[in-house]
């Protein structure tokens, strides 16, 4: 398996290049990026994950036609496991999706084993496709969770790229549970640069985690280049390390661009993400 593991690597990538829109079904427009671009530097290793998960992805914007030419459109859930060898790069996924518009399937079956089958082939491993009719889906309704929200904290700040030591824990406390939320995360597209906003759900179980500096933490990526994929897990993996927490949990729910928004699930636990969509998603 290659890695892009350097600039060359990346610039075979359509991201941040000016690209024709395809609309006429074509699955080579779809691209990979193997997950070790990120995980070598966290030490990982695909036998090793200290985590379970998924990324979710919403397609807001599929359409193609029925055997008779007329336009048909869904909303679509694309799940992909973290254990993938690979993510979809975003920007192809969307040339990839926009090739659907004028080319005919039998009927909204086929077009879910389509994209299944080729997700699948682009990330590595079995890839799971929904479609929704666009007045009915369920995991899109709007859903506010039980989470404490972190963003009235009264802070300075004047430092906004990433720096991890600002997380620690509270001293002589008890074990708690805490679900926590902040929607201050912010960080930019590795290649294009282009600012990635997302509401950020911790769960864990352990030593107290000092809010403001946890605060501090999650602002410290507004200037950070990583892909969302990346970012959660590199969250995930610093409250590891530097809180001890006995199970965690992070869930980012990004906002869309493009007709697309990606929401990774890293935890301790074999679970599965909670419904959650605010007024942003």
């Amino acid at each position: 398996m290659s890695h892009y593991n350097n600039a060359s690597e990346l610039d075979k990538l359509t991201l941040g290049k000016t690209t024709q829109y395809i609309s006429h079904y074509q699955p080579s427009l779809l691209q990979g990026v193997p997950r070790s671009l990120n995980r070598e530097a966290l030490n990982l290793t695909p036998e090793d994950l200290p985590f379970h998960g998924e990324d979710i992805w919403y397609g807001y914007e599929l359409s193609w036609l029925n055997e008779k030419g007329k336009p048909v459109v869904a909303v679509a859930e694309f799940r992909f496991p973290c254990t993938s060898p690979n993510i979809v790069e975003s920007k192809s996924f969307k040339l990839y999706l926009n090739s659907f518009n004028q080319s005919k399937f039998a009927d909204i079956n086929a077009v879910q084993t389509v994209l299944s089958q080729d997700l699948s082939k682009t990330c590595g491993t079995q890839a799971q496709v929904k479609l929704f009719k666009v007045d009915n889906c369920a995991p899109l309704e709007i859903n506010h969770l039980s989470a404490q929200c972190i963003d009235e904290l009264d802070i300075a700040i004047d430092e906004y790229t990433l720096n991890r030591q600002h997380l620690s824990v509270e001293t002589n406390e008890k074990m708690i549970d805490e679900f926590l939320v902040s929607h201050l995360l912010k960080s930019n597209c590795l290649i294009t640069n282009q600012p990635d906003w997302a509401s950020i759900y911790i769960k864990y179980s352990g030593n107290k985690i000092n809010h403001k500096s946890l605060l501090k933490y999650l602002i410290s990526f507004r200037q950070h280049n990583e892909f969302h994929e990346q970012c959660v897990e590199r969250i995930f993996c610093d409250i590891q390390h530097f809180c001890q927490p006995e199970k965690l949990t992070v869930y980012a729910r990004y906002t869309r661009r493009g007709g697309l928004d990606i929401n990774p699930f890293r935890s301790t636990e074999v679970d599965t993400a909670p419904l959650a969509r605010t007024l942003r998603q």
